[in-house]
């Protein structure tokens, strides 16, 4: 297939790489062409290459990109979503399969009018492995692959043929998810980084600045669980909510984890290998450390996560004091004023929510 890449970071190069291999025809949509090799790698935690494989080209032209492409998937932020989805919508056909990784964010409503010309568009889940760039535009670390992936699609009934393109890059299990809801409520980073944040800088004002700040897992705290607990009961009561959906995939954290309590999640949270090293999301001035309220951890999960999961129980009619606490918090902080909204893109009520979703 030709399949076009949306991102030249962690998660595209390693689609990149993965598709490649397959002997696919791929091409890489990046703001950097320049800094492509045509040959990518992937490789493990001891530095040994496991996966690697030659694009076709690099590019930042849109038409180039997009025209011809069978499948393409992209792996930006959910702050540059609505624009892409433009840009592919002007320069793609009907016929390309449209995708993204993560699902959630937001991005199903940013690709409306695809999906209305007749574009197929579907959703993973989540990332199948953790990446992280060691050279950008050569290479990416890749650890920690799942057994199984799932995919949701709009329209449904086109799940499957998705799933299967999926499960053939990535030699994964791929499952077919009911409804693409499930995969807009999937209580991820948009719970767990926004947990941590308010935990962590909940206290914080323009001015104050940190001797010092922890690492963002391996010194996770039973205040960020029991915060990140709460939300994640107040996800599953929406979910509850809204029977018609079939919403059994939004998985409990506290099942995802296995971690039932505010200690055993906290426990698991501040020991798993991938998460190793990871910074709170800082930046240094005279004196230490302030919030970088530039980084996605605060202009994506709050703006293109939680707030979606509270728009969500509005129209399901549902309260959920925690996360409105946690997003009251943000928006005092915020310094970006983009955030998605349904509104935008039509969906008023529950009707038309419905409408959407059940496609």
């Amino acid at each position: 297939m030709r399949i076009t890449i949306v991102g030249g970071g962690n998660i595209g190069t390693q689609f990149a790489v993965h598709c490649a291999e397959k002997q696919h025809e791929v091409i890489v949509y990046t703001s950097c062409p320049e800094l492509f090799d045509r040959h990518l790698t992937i490789i493990d935690d001891n530095g040994i290459s496991t996966h690697e494989g030659d694009i076709k080209l690099a590019t930042n032209d849109p038409e180039q990109a997009f025209r011809n492409a069978d499948v393409i998937i992209v792996t930006a932020p959910a702050t540059l979503m609505k624009s892409i989805a433009e840009l592919i919508y002007k320069n793609s056909n009907p016929n390309t399969i449209l995708g993204v990784v993560p699902g959630n964010g937001g991005s199903e409503c940013a690709f409306r009018k695809c999906i209305e010309r007749g574009n197929v568009f579907f959703g993973i889940e989540r990332v199948p492995a953790i990446a992280r760039l060691v050279q950008k535009g050569k290479t990416v670390r890749s650890i920690g692959y799942r057994d199984e992936l799932h995919v949701a699609a709009l329209p449904k009934d086109n799940a499957l043929e998705c799933a299967e393109i999926i499960s053939s890059i990535f030699g994964i299990k791929t499952k077919v998810i009911p409804n693409y809801l499930n995969l807009t409520m999937t209580p991820s980073n948009p719970i767990l980084h926004t947990s941590r944040l308010r935990s962590i800088f909940g206290e914080w004002k323009p001015g104050m600045v940190y001797d010092t700040l922890p690492l963002f897992y391996e010194e996770w705290d039973d205040s960020s669980s029991e915060l990140l607990l709460a939300c994640d009961d107040e996800v599953q009561a929406i979910c509850r909510a809204l029977p018609e959906f079939d919403l059994g995939y939004v998985k409990s954290l506290r099942v995802h984890y296995d971690s039932p309590t505010v200690e055993s999640m906290t426990k698991k949270l501040s020991s798993i290998q991938a998460f190793k090293g990871l910074k709170t999301p800082m930046v240094e001035c005279e004196g230490g450390f302030i919030p970088d309220l530039h980084s996605r951890y605060f202009t994506a999960d709050f703006s293109y996560g939680l707030t979606i999961i509270k728009q969500v129980a509005d129209f399901a009619g549902v309260r959920t004091p925690n996360i409105d606490e946690t997003m009251s918090w943000y928006k005092d902080i915020a310094i970006e004023n983009n955030h998605f909204s349904f509104e935008d893109y039509g969906i008023k009520d529950l009707n038309s929510f419905r409408d959407f979703y059940l496609q």
